[in-house]
């Protein structure tokens, strides 16, 4: 599939944003129990702030994929029937959910905890409803997999920690360790199911054939021409274009920039409890996964490819 940079902002920035709003949730309700010190006001409205602009930025970035955005608000219409709906219901709720989250510790207001248990919740149905869109298309195979969901999860739930970390580093030293060690976790799952997925896609073999794509029978389907020299739409939606070795190269940036350096980072960081580190790791985890979702997109071998995409 061609990668469209306005879906790969959305998903990258709004995963962060929600990733990060559970990280503060997480911080407060420890602290309720009594398990660290609460941390000052001032790092849950940072924290949110961060988490309301970075998800902002995702659903300004998505209307850069709307040929009309002035009916962008015609998307909710199909939610019984539609991921895509449904996500486009829970964006804004979980947006909500964070400002107000804000707002709240803003003013010292002793139900905080409450608003931000029902972002974490916002926070996993707009998972669920952004990872099913591509999950549930059966004739993507390298999408339809459980993998799809769990990967979109993990990995945005380790960029929001390793930001709450570079921003507790800033404004609650205290809690910079135990949230780093929690990135890293996260980090290190998130690699190994996307490893994982990575394995079970080179497994796939296409479904469809020449001979299906043509409706001829013969065993020797060889096709030599496209039946086309110029553009089309086939070509420009469907195939991204880049060579295979621009697709290994691609993949190895992203599972060395999105969950080796940053691992590396933090551990460093921790050790020198340092929030310049910290906040190398976010950047360097950030532009890593968006090389990621970029390669989940391209990935993708769409069965019209058989015809129009090669041509001996």
């Amino acid at each position: 599939m061609k990668p469209a940079f306005s879906v790969v902002f959305l998903t990258t920035l709004s995963g962060a944003a929600q990733g990060l709003l559970i990280a503060l949730v997480g911080v407060e309700a420890c602290a309720k129990l009594g398990l660290i010190t609460s941390p000052s006001q001032t790092f849950f409205i940072v924290g949110a702030a961060l988490s309301v602009v970075l998800g902002g930025l995702g659903l300004l970035a998505s209307f850069f994929h709307l040929g009309h955005p002035e009916r962008a608000w015609r998307a909710i219409a199909m939610w019984r029937t539609s991921w895509l709906s449904r996500e486009c219901l829970c964006l804004p709720a979980f947006l909500g959910c964070g400002a107000l989250y804000g707002i709240a510790h803003w003013f010292g207001a002793p139900w905080s905890l409450v608003i931000g248990l029902i972002g974490v919740i916002a926070s996993a149905a707009l998972f669920v409803c952004t990872a099913m869109i591509y999950a549930c298309l059966r004739f993507l195979q390298e999408w339809a997999t459980p993998l799809t969901l769990v990967n979109f999860v993990l990995l945005g739930c380790a960029s929001g920690f390793t930001l709450a970390t570079a921003c507790a580093a800033w404004l609650a030293p205290s809690l910079a360790a135990g949230l780093a060690a929690c990135a890293c976790t996260l980090t290190l799952a998130g690699c190994a199911t996307r490893v994982a997925s990575l394995q079970r896609n080179a497994r796939l073999r296409p479904k469809s054939t020449v001979q299906s794509a043509t409706g001829i029978k013969g065993p020797n389907v060889v096709q030599k021409s496209r039946g086309f020299t110029a553009g089309a739409f086939n070509l420009r939606e469907f195939f991204h274009g880049r060579s295979a070795e621009a697709i290994a190269r691609i993949k190895w940036t992203f599972l060395v920039c999105a969950f080796g350096v940053p691992f590396v980072l933090m551990l460093l960081g921790m050790s020198a409890q340092s929030a310049a580190l910290f906040c190398i790791a976010a950047l360097t985890q950030y532009l890593g996964l968006i090389a990621e979702r970029w390669f989940f997109f391209a990935e993708a071998r769409h069965s019209q490819n058989i015809y129009y995409a090669r041509a001996s």
